[in-house]
């Protein structure tokens, strides 16, 4: 087994809600990283990842377990580690040179010396002759290189790259992935290891050569697939879409895995995050698994293509409806309930009205607003209250985005409305504050 760079050893973080209440964000994480090696770190967004790489860097302390680099507890920021961001993190009036050197300087090397490694890495990243030039001269592409140069100019043993990618276009996103591909597999990198966190299943795929699934809630390593296809690889071989299937399935498999059945319906908490899935988005989905000869069933990879969305897009779309009970997931697979089948076969009256059922007897937090509601002599509350609740268990932007998909599955279903000009929310215009016989207490 090839040495280990850097490990992790039952980490656990945990950060302070605005009610300084704590809430976990990483626990009992288990993970190495070896020499040699490209590891891709896949989950759903708030489920700490960015935070476990941040703590491998060095640039956020754990609470719990060890962190050891070298063998050697971890202590602040490793010299031997460098991160590149989404964000290009450029400093807007500096030069290419300048930006790239910045690391260097900050460690006291001389300019002479800081000058000719930042020629160095800027040519190694394909940038030779813009050396001069401003970030905003740059394009999309171009800057990212500026960033990858300015984290490889220090000779790291080891590189973080936090969505270095998504921020592109798919054919920038592409051509930058597979020259660092050529750089790593050519040894004209100073890198010995790489963990990549990503949204995009087949970028890991093509990338790595071990894909770690993150649970959600709090975050740590679910599942792990080993990939020993050479490099490089066909998109569109056999082998390599067979693999994307799989992690495809370990991805939508949280339920399965924690204990329950496959055909067992997902039960919410009151805190729990929704999927940030658009009703009229959920509702193309379902149409499309009675196209085209599916009979209700369709491969995610392949609904993935032909919709025309990223995996972080298109996997909480298949989540919610699973969550609501018009479809399933298994094994790779979205394949329509009888409610499902209803719903798609109905009108837009119908198709609201079930839509409400199933948000009050499936999403707490629906639930709860709406007998919130019925309490309430005016039928209406501010959102604040709603916010704060969700404040206990989650970051308050992202308490913010809950709300934000609740209030929009609420007004489709008519459980409730919203006023954005105001911040209220309140019962359905003609639907008077009676409480509900099942699903809203």
């Amino acid at each position: 087994m090839a040495q280990a760079i850097v490990e992790l050893t039952g980490v656990g973080k945990s950060f302070r809600s605005a009610d300084g209440a704590a809430r976990s964000v990483l626990e009992d994480v288990d993970f190495r990283l070896a020499e040699g090696e490209i590891v891709a770190l896949l989950g759903q967004s708030g489920s700490g990842k960015s935070t476990m790489l941040r703590v491998l860097a060095g640039l956020v302390t754990a609470d719990a377990g060890s962190v050891r680099y070298r063998g050697q507890p971890l202590y602040g920021p490793a010299r031997g580690i460098a991160m590149v961001f989404q964000s290009f993190a450029l400093f807007p009036w500096l030069t290419v040179q300048q930006n790239v050197e910045l690391g260097l300087e900050a460690r006291g090397v001389a300019r002479s010396e800081r000058a000719r490694r930042a020629a160095s890495a800027i040519d190694l990243i394909g940038l030779a002759g813009f050396e001069g030039a401003l970030p905003r001269e740059l394009s999309g592409g171009m800057r990212q290189r500026v960033g990858i140069a300015r984290a490889l100019v220090v000779e790291p043993e080891v590189l973080l790259m936090d969505e270095a990618f998504s921020a592109l276009d798919v054919l920038t996103g592409e051509r930058l992935r597979d020259d660092i591909l050529q750089l790593w597999d050519g040894g004209a990198m100073p890198t010995k290891a790489m963990l990549v966190v990503s949204h995009n299943i087949e970028e890991a795929v093509l990338m790595a050569d071990r894909v770690l699934i993150f649970s959600s809630n709090p975050g740590r390593v679910r599942a792990e697939l080993p990939i020993t296809l050479p490099r490089p690889r066909d998109g569109d071989s056999l082998e390599v879409r067979a693999l994307i299937d799989e992690v495809y399935a370990l991805m939508t498999a949280g339920a399965h895995a924690a204990g329950r059945t496959r055909d067992e319906p997902v039960h919410m908490h009151l805190g729990d995050r929704l999927p940030e899935a658009d009703v009229d988005r959920m509702e193309a989905l379902l149409e499309m698994l009675v196209e085209d000869g599916r009979n209700g069933r369709a491969d995610l990879p392949q609904l993935a293509e032909e919709a025309e969305l990223p995996d972080h897009a298109l996997l909480p779309l298949a989540q919610a409806l699973a969550l609501l009970g018009f479809a399933q997931l298994a094994d790779a697979d979205l394949h329509l309930t009888e409610l499902g089948r209803c719903y798609v076969g109905g009108a837009h009256t119908l198709r609201q009205q079930l839509f409400g059922q199933q948000l009050l007897a499936q999403v707490p937090l629906a639930a709860h607003i709406r007998h919130s509601l019925e309490q309430a002599p005016s039928g209406e509350l501010r959102e604040e209250p709603f916010l704060q609740l969700l404040g206990d268990s989650m970051e308050a932007a992202v308490a913010e985005r809950v709300l934000r998909t609740a209030i929009e599955w609420g007004r489709y279903g008519e459980v409730f409305e919203y006023d954005y000009h105001t911040g209220l929310i309140h019962l359905p215009v003609g639907d008077p504050p009676v409480a509900l016989d099942k699903a809203g207490s």
